[in-house]
């Protein structure tokens, strides 16, 4: 058992271990399919905090889990019989408009990010939900709304701090220590642990957006009309494909609670006064093709990466398969006719979200993020509140993306997407040509790989 009275000198955080009343709370993450018992959760206030943490489980011999508070879906942050360095006390943002900047602590969820830059018309390209957190979703590479047009979200990290494995603390950006800046932009946590981040700003004033639903029969026409747009579309028109089950509440239209759809997720963040000529394609397409719902309205980002935070509350069973991939083919429109069919439960769906625009405007190797041709990164979820469901949502997702890989791009997926009992060849695909060039970084930087709950990069 480890002693944290010889931690309790040099750390203002809180320590929860294994005796303390709160701890059945304490070790619960997002995902409550995943159960595993640490002997202690470190409650880090600052860096010294994370530094003392660091040497003391380091020196002490057990495993680390770091964790943010947000949505990691794999199990990575939590562990067994070692600890969990938690990050949700390290959680301010500070805006320097004048340099158009955000400096956001390691604890922030993008909504805090959102509550921050929204009153500058300013805006960080991030993902699609704000009760995620900004660590992992960045150091994965971070795809959403705004990315055809400002790229990933790695695409506009500036700098960070990280506490490396043998406790020293340094800051990395593209003047200073780059090697390992190069690595964080997508190499995850495999690295040390960043305790903050300086994002460059993007404008965005008003969005167009929302959800428009057609009937599964309308899908080949839909998802065939939709590929051809995302690849000729200006970039800052976006939509995700989604096919799934209209969730039974409001908004949504009573007639069509949990009637299973295919739909677009549109936001249009250019200028308002170019939103017509934008939007003119999809017009067309609808007057032909009416959807059976369209709950496109003017809005704010904000609110846009708001919508699905109640959907997906913490503590519910998930498994997730990705997958990017090029265009929709025949085969790909026909894989997802079918798998929908059969889906366990209402929450679990599909989402293929574009990748191109601007995130094809930087090299494949100037980043460790290596996938920069593909036009769509694809996520499987399989979602419960009932964890007597797990087994089913887990094959339900296996045997859909299990149909769909053979079509994909073969590049493997987003990491983020990737859950633990992924084959570590998964990794290496996902990495291509960058995974040697992290394979040194990670001897240079971890060589003991005290930072192994990740996807890991094997030293």
């Amino acid at each position: 058992m480890l002693d944290f009275g010889r931690l309790k000198s040099g750390f203002s955080g809180e320590i929860v271990s294994r005796e303390d009343s709160d701890y059945e709370v304490a070790r619960s993450v997002y995902n409550a399919n995943i159960d595993k018992k640490p002997q202690g959760i470190l409650y880090c206030k600052n860096e010294a905090d994370v530094i003392s943490a660091v040497n003391f489980a380091r020196d002490a011999g057990v495993a680390i889990a770091v964790r943010c508070q947000g949505h990691n879906g794999s199990g990575f942050s939590t562990c067994d019989d070692g600890v969990i360095i938690d990050l949700s006390g390290i959680k301010y943002t500070r805006v320097d408009n004048e340099a158009n900047t955000v400096r956001v602590g390691a604890g922030c969820k993008w909504a805090d990010v959102d509550d921050a830059t929204a009153c500058f018309g300013k805006a960080v390209s991030s993902g699609v939900v704000s009760s995620t957190g900004v660590s992992g979703l960045t150091l994965g590479g971070g795809h959403g709304y705004i990315a055809r047009g400002y790229g990933l979200a790695i695409d506009n990290l500036l700098e960070v701090d990280i506490v490396l494995s043998n406790g020293s603390y340094i800051t990395a950006s593209e003047e200073k220590n780059t090697d390992i800046f190069w690595g964080i932009r997508g190499g995850g946590g495999n690295f040390g642990i960043v305790t903050s981040f300086l994002f460059e700003m993007a404008p965005v004033q008003d969005v167009f957006c929302g959800l428009m639903a057609w009937d599964l029969a309308d899908m080949e026409n839909t998802f065939t009309w939709y590929d051809q747009l995302m690849k000729t579309a200006r970039n800052d028109l976006y939509g995700f494909y989604a096919v799934q089950t209209i969730p039974p509440g409001p908004p949504f239209p009573e007639d069509l609670y949990l009637q299973k759809f295919c739909g677009i997720m549109w936001c249009y963040y250019g200028p308002k006064e170019e939103f017509d000529e934008a939007w003119a394609p999809i017009k067309a397409f609808c007057e032909e093709n009416p959807p059976v719902m369209d709950g496109t309205h003017w809005g704010t980002l904000r609110e846009l990466n708001a919508a699905f935070n109640e959907l997906y509350p913490a503590g519910e069973q998930w498994y997730w398969k990705g997958d990017y991939f090029d265009s929709i083919t025949d085969d790909v429109i026909a894989a997802h006719s079918k798998n929908i069919q059969d889906v366990p439960t209402w929450k679990c769906a599909m989402h293929l979200y574009p990748v191109n625009g601007a995130c094809h405007n930087v090299s494949a190797d100037s980043t460790a993020w290596n996938d920069r041709s593909s036009n769509y990164s694809m996520v499987i979820v399989g979602v419960s509140p009932d964890a007597a469901d797990f087994e089913n949502i887990k094959s339900w997702a296996k045997r859909y993306w299990k149909d769909l890989n053979p079509h994909s791009s073969q590049t493997g997926s987003y990491v983020n997407w990737m859950m633990p009992d992924e084959d570590h060849s998964r990794v290496k695909t996902a990495y291509g040509s960058n995974y040697d060039r992290l394979v040194r970084l990670k001897r240079k930087y971890d060589p003991d790989n005290v930072f192994h709950m990740n996807h890991n990069i094997v030293p």
